[in-house]
């Protein structure tokens, strides 16, 4: 007889919203950043906001497992660290980079470069081949990007978009190097061992090139309060406890809330505009990460689409991972 996949369980319209509330937070990073914390300041941002997330994470992680497994023995920590440096260590700073010098809407655009990314990478580190459909989504994803920030008239700045580019390949390297160490583990635990790794790199950082961080006054304290408690370790939590309980198709289009709230974000509360040509990239990256997430045989295949790593398992059979992220 042949074997047979467990159905997933089903979920009712309360635990989509749920999840849904972590890429619609993620996607409140640009505004956040840009209007209530100290400017010019990438690594003391990003160590403000993995510091308190990892606490949060690890005392979950403690109060449902207990200190022991938050420990885990050096070995368990030390296969974290290049994960953990390209997913959060490098991946905020130079998003947060990105956010100072362009346009919040712009800046979360080129998270559509996300899945031919995550191919190339899949490609040069693991050897994997991408199918022609997911190719082909990865390119009409990029050619959106394309649209949003180097059409003529565009008028951004070079260091912003190099920046939003360099967040981006750091992050899905992350998610690709994720895929060697993480099988079988809890998400929350690895992600927590990730963001207390990164604030060992960010805060010693921060310290030496930027020098002793400012007063904080009530906004920039709610602002690190909101990324790192709201935005990040509430957000994985409510991720995680969701996915496993979502049709698989779930995670990728619950993701592209993140971008859509950016840009609708930075359009309402920050005055920023699109060109139509612009707006027209952006829905066009939009429109082709959601219909690969639709794609038949979803489930074998390499694309990678949508922050944080989605939990299945990883196999050499048909049934290859499927990881998805939406850049926070």
């Amino acid at each position: 007889m042949a074997a047979t996949t467990p159905a997933r369980p089903v979920a009712g319209a309360g635990t989509a919203a749920l999840t849904l509330l972590a890429p619609v937070s993620w996607g409140t990073t640009y505004v956040v950043v840009a209007a209530l914390l100290p400017p010019g300041r990438p690594p003391l941002v990003a160590a403000l906001r993995v510091l308190p997330a990892a606490l949060l994470l690890l005392a979950v992680v403690v109060l449902r497992h207990g200190p022991a497994a938050a420990g885990g023995g050096a070995r368990a920590w030390l296969r974290e660290v290049p994960a953990s440096l390209a997913s959060f260590g490098l991946f905020f700073p130079l998003l947060t980079v990105a956010v100072y010098r362009l346009p919040g809407g712009v800046a979360a655009a080129v998270g559509g470069l996300q899945p031919l990314l995550v191919l190339a990478l899949s490609g040069a580190l693991d050897r994997r081949r991408p199918r022609t459909a997911d190719l082909a989504v990865g390119v009409v994803a990029a050619v959106g990007v394309g649209l949003v920030v180097v059409h003529p008239g565009a008028g951004l700045d070079p260091v912003g978009v190099l920046a939003a580019v360099a967040a981006n390949v750091s992050f899905c390297a992350g998610v690709v190097l994720a895929g060697r160490t993480s099988s079988g583990a809890d998400p929350v635990l690895v992600t927590a061992r990730r963001l207390a790794l990164s604030t060992v790199v960010l805060v010693p950082l921060a310290l030496v090139v930027e020098g002793a961080p400012p007063v904080l006054d009530a906004g920039a304290l709610v602002g690190v309060a909101w990324l790192g408690l709201g935005a990040t370790g509430v957000a994985f939590v409510l991720w995680f406890r969701g996915i496993p309980r979502l049709p698989v198709a779930a995670p990728p289009l619950l993701g592209i809330a993140a971008p859509v709230t950016g840009v609708v974000l930075g359009v309402t509360l920050r005055g920023e505009v699109l060109s139509a040509v612009q707006v027209g990239g952006f829905v066009l990256s939009v429109a082709a990460i959601a219909y690969g997430a639709l794609l038949p045989g979803r489930r074998e295949s390499s694309l990678v689409i949508s922050d944080t790593e989605d939990v299945r398992p990883l196999k050499k059979g048909p049934s290859r991972l499927v990881k998805v992220f939406t850049s926070a």
